[in-house]
C-alpha cells in the first residue's frame, strides 16, 4: 500500500482581510464649527405622529471631527459613525457634499 501526500493549504492561504463594521453615514448641515478640529451637524428627519398620522419634522445634533478644519457654517456634510474620540464626539467627517453660501 503507498501513501498519499497530502498537501496542506495552511501554508499557501493568504489572512482573510479584516471585516468592516457596518457603519451608519448620516447627511446634515453645519450649525457650528468654533472649536478646534470639531463641527456640530444638525441631521434634519421626518417621523409620523403616533395618533395623527402627520410629518412632523425633528432634528439632532452630532459633534463630528474634522481634522483639518475644512468646514464652515452652512456646509452640507456626510458624517460617519466611529469609535469614540472624546466625550461627546464620536462621530467623523467623510466628505463635504455641497459647500454653504458665506454671507
Amino acid at each position: 500500500m503507498t501513501q498519499d501526500t497530502v498537501t496542506t493549504t495552511e501554508e499557501n492561504a493568504t489572512p482573510a482581510p479584516a471585516k468592516k463594521a457596518n457603519r451608519l453615514v448620516l447627511t446634515g448641515k453645519v450649525i457650528s464649527d468654533k472649536m478646534n478640529k470639531t463641527i456640530v451637524v444638525e441631521v434634519e428627519y421626518l417621523k409620523k405622529h403616533s395618533l395623527y398620522r402627520k410629518s412632523i419634522r425633528r432634528h439632532k445634533h452630532f459633534k463630528a471631527h474634522d481634522e483639518e478644519n475644512a468646514c464652515k457654517v452652512g456646509d452640507t456634510v456626510r458624517i460617519e459613525e466611529s469609535r469614540p474620540i472624546s466625550k461627546e464626539k464620536h462621530w467623523r467627517l467623510l466628505e463635504i457634499v455641497q459647500k454653504g453660501v458665506q454671507i
